[in-house]
This record gives structure tokens, sequence and C-alpha cells, in this order.
């Protein structure tokens, strides 16, 4: 039998085992056997020949160009579902991401309080650095220039002199005052004991001055020099000044030692209260612990002693020159035992 075009046996799909064909029948013998070689014979002589012309059957036309493979094709590998590894790391990517952005859900949502917290301190600290800046551009800016200078404590001193003797400041922004040139410019006058700055925007410097206070009258040759406590002169004359007592202490250390005689003087009337230190004529004192001074009037002598105690022995004095006007001596160097003559 002829086999159809197109189909080749090297290239057919196996076929399925078959399965084992049940065992022919030996055949009989006798007489039946001799009939069947005759219907043999007879089915044979029936078939039709080769030479002779065969009726061409409807058969079933392959629609297969190509053969069928002998092996399992790829889509139908259990594998061909499996992913690439390029979708595989493609896939990784996106669930890190996808992990990343979670967690940065959860940081955030975890951290919030602190966020507020630290915003607001960011939020004040810009503030101020904005004020801090706002305030230094105005200070060291020309708008609080120095154009008024406005002296306040001296009496006898003349504040227009003072004031002009700081005119190299003017035009300078107030922050920028140059201290140094201004304790240079006040240290000229020796009447001022000290004194404070005081700026007052936009373009006023307010100089409050502490004068020396005179305590007495020193003899410098011909002339009368008067001085404070500390013995800087004051001004000077060739007359003595009136009101102040003359004070006469000796020894050589009087001018650099805090326990001469002229320190001894000097603190006792610094202790004296006005209405008593007006009645001083002349203070003596050679040490720090023989200090005496005359009165006025009637040129009584009071003896004093060290400055020690001053407060109490001003009291007793006073009390004496009620009690005892008319005495000429008064000796008060032992303020719990008083005695006059």
């Amino acid at each position: 039998m002829k086999r159809p075009q197109g189909f080749d046996r090297s290239s057919a799909p196996a076929e399925p085992p078959a399965t084992p064909a049940a065992p022919r029948e030996s055949a009989p013998s006798g007489p039946s056997s001799g009939r069947q070689r005759e219907r043999a014979r007879d089915r044979r002589s029936d078939a039709p020949r080769e030479d002779a012309p065969r009726e061409e059957t409807p058969r079933a036309v392959s629609t297969m160009t190509e053969p069928i493979p002998l092996v399992r094709r790829q889509e139908d590998s259990p594998y061909a579902s499996l992913p690439s590894n390029r979708e595989i790391t493609k896939a990784l990517r996106e669930a890190r991401k996808e992990r990343k952005r979670v967690e940065r859900g959860e940081v955030r949502r975890f951290t919030k309080r602190s966020r507020r917290r630290r915003l607001a301190w960011i939020g004040a600290a810009g503030v101020v650095v904005l004020l801090v800046l706002g305030v230094v551009a105005v200070a060291f800016s020309p708008l609080l220039a120095l154009r008024h200078v406005q002296v306040v404590g001296a009496s006898r001193l003349d504040p227009k002199t003072i004031a002009t003797k700081l005119d190299d400041q003017v035009g300078t922004p107030l922050p920028l005052l140059d201290q140094a040139a201004i304790s240079a410019d006040l240290a000229a006058f020796p009447l001022i004991r000290s004194y404070t700055l005081e700026s007052h925007p936009p373009d006023t410097l307010v100089v409050r001055i502490v004068e020396r206070q005179p305590i007495g009258v020193i003899r410098q040759g011909a002339a009368f020099t008067l001085v404070d406590a500390a013995k800087v002169p004051i001004s000077s004359s060739a007359t003595r000044p009136a009101g102040f007592p003359l004070i006469a202490a000796s020894g050589a250390s009087e001018e650099t030692n805090a326990d001469s005689g002229f320190a001894a003087a000097a603190s006792v009337l610094s202790a004296l209260p006005a209405s008593l230190l007006g009645q001083v004529d002349t203070i003596t004192a050679k040490t720090k612990d023989d200090v005496s001074f005359t009165l006025r009037g009637n040129r009584a002598t009071v003896v004093w002693g060290s400055a020690e105690d001053s407060a109490l022995k001003a009291a007793d004095l006073a009390a004496l020159l009620k009690s005892a006007g008319g005495s000429t001596r008064y000796d008060v160097s032992s303020p719990h035992s008083v005695t006059t003559g």
C-alpha cells in the first residue's frame, strides 16, 4: 500500500508501543483448514491487482508543512513558565523600592513629633538669626553714626570743652566707637575721677563724669594746691583757697605709702561730717597714728590718733563741742575714754 506524500517514517512521531497481539491460534488440522485456505484464495483473487486502475478514495490531507519534532516543545516544558533573569532583577528592584517606600512611611509616622519639634527649633533659630543680622546691619550703618556728645556731672569742668575734645569720634557708628581713644581724650582732664559712656541711639553719646572732690590744700613753695584724697592736684593758686583745711603731713613716704601721714589725714577728713569738716583749719600727721588738727575760731586742738574708728570719734567730738565748747583741747584718740582740757 502506497503511503501518503510527505509522510516520512523517520520523521513520524514515535508511535505508542503496540500492545502485544493476542497469540494466534494454531491452524486446526482437518477438513476445516482446507476450507479456510480456499476462502483465503478467494479473498486474494478478489483483491485489486497492481496494474489495474484503482479508484482513488478520498484521503486526509495533512496540513502540517513541518515535521513533527520528536522531542517535547519548549512551551510544553514545565520550565517554560519561569521568569527570565531580567524579569527577576526588575521584580527585585521594584520590591526594594516598595520596601524603602514603606520604611520611609513608617519612619515618618514614628518621628512625626520629633520632626515638628525640630522644625519649630529651626524656625525659631532662623528668626533669631534674621533679627541679629538685621540689628547688626542697622547698628553698623550710617543711621547710627555719632552726631551729638552730651556731658553730664561736670561742675568744675566745662562740658563743652569735654564734648569738643571728643569731636574725633563724630561720624563713627555707635557700636564702633574707639574706647581707647575716648579714654586718652578724657585723661587730659585731671579733675575727672571716673566716667561712664552711654550710647543713646540713634546718634547721641552720653558721658557721665565723676569729678574729683578736693579734701584739702597742700603748700608747695609759694603756691597752694587743692588736692583730693589721692593727692591729685585739682587747681593751684598763689593764695590759700577758702573753705578747705591745710594739710601739713610730713614724712619721706607721704607721696607713695598708703600708711603715710597724708593718707591718714585724708582718711580722717573723708570720715568727718560736713559740719565738722568746715571747722577744720589745719591738720597735721607725721605717721598714721598721730593725726591731729586745729579748729577755726577758738583754735582748739583735737587729738585724733589713728584713722581707725573715725565715725565713732566724730560722734564723740560733736558731743564734746556741744557739752564743752569752751575747751582748748579735745582728745578722742580713745573713743571710749575721751578727755577735754
